[in-house]
């Protein structure tokens, strides 16, 4: 036995070196152009079916057979690389940015696809592309770098969110939001840190986004965080943090202390009333001649220089088998108004698991959100210190909040200091799949998730607020509470197989979706201390004054709640012929409790081709040509309610009414039903082209879209009898666009230390509202109106008319100025005409707030371990009403302050001496384009360090300059929406951010 086992031990020792002897062992190392290490690039050996992956230091060692010539290295996001390793045992191997790899791997619907077989408008942002340095939320990440998306950053609030929008308005009443989906389960642009993201694809065309029914209506984004791929290797850690400090982008001159002092010695018009001691609220505390004896910069008063940070650290780990990433996301973030606060701790795992030769692999993530907001009305408080005179002190001698009897006016500084706010908010997502391959390219996963959002907040005027005291009302207090949950689960079947030079593949799946909202709020005043805020609402006494004629103040409470459930069943085939042909086919069956009874089920097809034409036999002697596919699709998607009881009869709480001295409630009708209620239905052509010539160095996509959205939503209204209540909702509307975008990749200069890449998107849209037509009974419309001035001028800004496209500016047109100095407009006959002797029918169309093109440029220029980024973007063919200049370019209206330029000619004549007024002349070109994102970053060599796996330190500038020709804090307005194109006079205004950031591995 004992020499049996020797002989067997012999002969394994000898089998072993004669394998190895027919063997090699090649060790290397991987890195971008800037010399950082990549982790997870696949390395393999040409015409072997051994690979393996570098590691965190982007190490890699593999065994290949002795007769192997060359590696071929690739990475998402960069091109694949052959490396020539004939009689070499290492290398050294530098990626280069560039043209995206055919065979990269792109995320669509319930799975992914390689972008050479794509055949739908699908577009692709990995993270070494990503805006550098600070970002708000997701979308933030991608802006100027898709085409046809419009990302808006209209608010410098450190607790707003960035506005995004696909392909021009598609909806009257529905939202104009894509579907956004973490991970395959649906979130929001700030579910997860932009630290923690790996990168966004976006479905923008009807056949890629209607395997999503009624959810992608709008296009879908996908987001993929950070995970942790390759087998056996160490431990890694990354820690990535920056500094940003802000600044106001744009600050609109008004008059300051020595301007009104100016103004009043020489007898300006309006400006010599204001000294009247016997004027009501009158306090000249310098006993001088020179308006309110003080001087004093109200904005400066209320703003501060911002200070923000940001600390992400990512642990990941595990084997072959078992893995994990852990990461913590750390901010505090500051606005420019003084108390708006911001700040987050994020936390995330992801573990995977695979198990029985990977034939059943585990997922679990989790997610924990918890936010703390100063939550205060900053747009009021903005507008106060705009409008606030500047020889007005803060305080009286006697150290009380100084104050004056005008209406709306308000010390904005007071209105920070005696309101306390406090806005929480928690998210905690778990989701966990499980998937069986029980044979190969067969694959069985379901999907289950659970998210929670929890919001608590609490508001207190104490008693020092102005609205306290002017009402008589010690203190007000609310506190409201709100949950809301969202409930996924997914059932998929997909099987793959290749046959020759076909291949297809085919997936099945079952969805269902239950999502529920529901809150509290009450509120109380008249409390005995300031002590407790909110916390302590039953010790005020509102309600002892409700029955008596002294001022109670306010007290009331409310409770709601709202559900609704989506399910559906879906499939889709993907057919290939040598990579030449393809095909793809979707439906999708999908029911929501939504929709009224008789439509409570919708059907949503796809379908797209694509050919690749650089692999015909008569292309093959042309060279320049890389890569050439023609792509079309056709898909129908749905838009459903924002509300869940649109569709039945619903009755209202009335008042009490007295019956036998016994008051009793009463109930009222709260709608009309309406059973034939259904989904919005788009329907979407896309025709679309790919290429790539010249060795790579220039790439693109050119896409052509026509989008008809039917059975649109509309309220409309209705008679008196016979219907109950004077609304229903109706399915009635039809919209269209059509568009053409651009994306266009070069690589102008490639060399072994310089390498200069450049990406220009290009997006043009055009929009009209097709027709509008109601039930039996209601009245027919050519036009809705929407958007409004505010006080005191009180008229709606926009008119969308049928025919025309939605956005569109409605007011009069003024020509001219009178002698008297009022308007002269366009009269309906088109002769000149004073605005005082108007009516309605001399208004007319001025514009539109909606841009027809979005157009962007992003470089990237690489110098050994120098890498410089610039990208710019911008909006044109568009128009901006600018409310500043509207209310406070006016010298006629002086109990408040005024623009510089309130003086300024009118027409080349006098300034403007008249009421308020809606009018064209404070309307101007919002053509625009910004340096957006500006970064520096230097790679430090790390070859040597054994703590260290790469670093680099960046600077970065965001939204630095903006080439316009408008007149206002900035050209980035709402773009989306019925009312688009206003620059309200009182938002929070944009910023400028500079940041100094790190990225270390260990």
């Amino acid at each position: 036995m004992n020499k049996v086992l020797t002989l067997l031990l012999a002969f394994l020792f000898l089998s072993l070196q004669h394998l190895s002897a027919q063997n090699k062992t090649i060790t290397g190392v991987v890195r971008n152009a800037a010399g950082e290490p990549l982790s997870g690039a696949t390395i393999n050996g040409k015409g072997s079916t051994i690979a393996t992956t570098s590691d965190a230091a982007g190490k890699f060692s593999i065994s290949l057979p002795a007769q192997t010539r060359s590696l071929e290295v690739s990475y998402v996001g960069m091109s694949t690389m052959e490396v020539d390793v004939s009689g070499k045992t290492s290398v050294e191997i530098s990626l280069k940015s560039g043209p995206a790899n055919l065979d990269e791997v792109v995320v669509v619907g319930y799975g992914t696809q390689k972008r050479g077989e794509v055949t739908s408008a699908v577009a692709s942002v990995k993270a070494e592309d990503f805006t550098q340095g600070f970002a708000r939320d997701a979308a933030q990440l991608i802006q100027g770098k898709v085409a046809g998306i419009s990302v808006a950053t209209t608010s410098g609030n450190p607790n707003a969110n960035t506005q995004i929008s696909l392909r021009g308005a598609n909806s009257i009443n529905g939202s104009s939001t894509p579907l956004i989906l973490i991970d395959g389960v649906p979130g929001g642009l700030n579910t997860v840190p932009p630290e923690d993201i790996e990168s966004i694809d976006v479905l923008k065309d009807g056949s890629a986004a209607a395997i999503y029914g009624t959810r992608g209506t709008n296009g879908v984004i996908l987001i993929t965080t950070k995970k942790r791929r390759g087998g056996n290797r160490p431990a890694t850690m990354n820690y990535t943090g920056y500094v940003s400090v802000q600044q106001i982008a744009r600050k609109m001159e008004f008059l300051n202390a020595d301007d009104y002092r100016r103004l009043i010695s020489e007898g300006v018009r309006g400006f010599n009333q204001n000294i009247n001691p016997n004027a009501p609220g009158y306090s000249n505390l310098s006993g001088t001649n020179d308006e309110f004896g003080a001087t004093t910069d109200w904005f400066d008063e209320i703003t501060r220089t911002p200070i923000s940070h940001t600390h992400n650290l990512t642990l990941q780990g595990g084997n072959a088998q078992t893995s994990y990433t852990a990461s913590l996301n750390y901010r505090t973030w500051q606005g420019i108004f003084l108390r708006s606060d911001n700040s987050q701790v994020v936390g995330r795992l992801d573990i995977n698991h695979a198990m029985f030769d990977n034939k059943l692999k585990f997922n679990f993530n989790a997610i924990n959100r918890s936010r703390k907001a100063f939550d205060l009305s900053y747009n009021n408080t903005y507008r106060q210190a705009l409008i606030r005179n500047p020889t007005e002190p803060i305080k009286t001698p006697t150290g009380a909040w100084y104050e004056r009897s005008v209406y709306m006016y308000d010390n904005p500084l007071r209105r920070i200091e005696e309101t306390e706010s406090e806005n929480k908010g928690s998210e905690m997502r778990l989701n966990g799949s499980v998937t069986f391959t029980p044979l190969k390219d067969l694959n069985f996963k379901l999907l289950v998730s659970d998210v929670k959002n929890n919001g608590l907040t609490g508001y207190y005027e104490t008693f020092n607020h102005r609205t306290s005291v002017d009402a008589n009302r010690p203190g007000t207090a609310s506190r409201s509470a709100s949950l809301s949950r969202d409930q996924l689960l997914e059932f998929t079947t997909d099987y793959s197989r290749t046959m020759n030079d076909h291949r297809f593949s085919v997936l099945g799946g079952y969805s269902y979706q239950y999502s529920v909202d529901e809150g509290f709020s009450a509120n109380n005043s008249n409390f005995t201390s300031d002590l407790f805020g909110w916390n302590r609402l039953e010790s005020g006494d509102a309600l002892a004054y409700l029955n008596t004629n002294a001022p109670y103040g306010s007290i009331g409470m409310n409770s709601d709640k709202e559900d609704w459930k989506l399910i559906g069943f879906f499939g889709r085939v993907n057919y290939s012929f040598k990579e030449k042909y393809m095909l793809m086919a979707s439906m999708r069956h999908e029911g929501s409790s939504k929709f009224g009874k008789n439509h409570k089920w919708g059907q949503f097809p796809a379908i797209s081709a694509g050919w690749r034409i650089n692999r015909e036999d008569f292309m093959k002697n042309v060279d320049f040509v890389n890569d050439l596919k023609l792509r079309v699709g056709y898909g129908i998607t749905g838009t459903i309610p924002n509300s869940s009881y649109l569709s039945p009869d619903l009755y209202n709480l009335g008042g009490r009414m007295l019956y036998n001295g016994i008051f009793i409630q009463s109930i009222q009708p709260g709608s009309n039903p309406n059973p034939e209620l259904r989904w919005e239905k788009k329907l979407e052509w896309n025709f679309g082209v790919d290429f790539s010539v010249l060795k790579n160095r220039i790439s693109g996509s050119v896409d052509y879209y026509r989008r008809d959205t039917k059975d649109m939503l509309y309220q409309f209204s209705v008679p008196v009898p016979p219907y109950l209540f004077p609304t229903i909702w109706w399915n009635a509307g039809t919209m269209s666009n059509k568009g053409l975008e651009v994306l266009l990749n070069i690589n102008p200069v490639k060399s072994k230390d310089f390498n200069w890449h450049t990406t220009l998107t290009f997006a043009a849209n055009s929009n009209k509202l097709v027709s509008l037509t109601g039930p039996p009974g209601s009245s027919v419309l050519t036009f809705f109106t929407a958007g409004g001035t505010g006080e005191p001028i009180q008229e709606s800004t926009h008119r969308n008319y049928i025919g025309e496209p939605i956005g569109s500016f409605f007011g009069y047109k003024t020509i001219d100025i009178a002698a008297d100095s009022t308007w002269i407009i366009e009269g309906s006959d088109g002769k000149p005409k004073s605005l005082r002797n108007s009516t309605p029918s001399d208004k007319q169309i001025l514009g539109n707030g909606v841009p027809k093109y979005i157009v962007g440029m992003n470089n990237t220029f690489t110098y050994r371990k120098w890498d410089l980024n610039i990208n710019l973007r911008g909006a044109l063919g568009y128009q901006i009403m600018n409310f500043q200049r509207m209310f406070y370019e006016n010298p006629k209206i002086n109990q408040y302050n005024m623009l510089k330029t309130a003086f300024d000619p009118v027409y080349g004549k006098t300034p403007i001496y008249a009421d308020l007024a809606y009018v064209s002349y404070y309307m101007e070109q919002g053509d625009h384009v910004k340096l957006d994102n500006v970064s520096l970053g230097y790679t430090f060599n790390v070859k040597n360090s054994k703590l260290f796996k790469g670093a680099r330190v960046y600077v970065a500038g965001l939204n630095l300059y903006t080439f316009t020709g408008y007149k206002g804090v900035d050209p980035e307005v709402n773009r989306v929406g019925l009312s688009p194109g206003l620059d309200e006079r009182d938002k929070y205004p944009t910023t400028r951010t500079f940041t100094f950031g790190t990225n270390i591995n260990f």
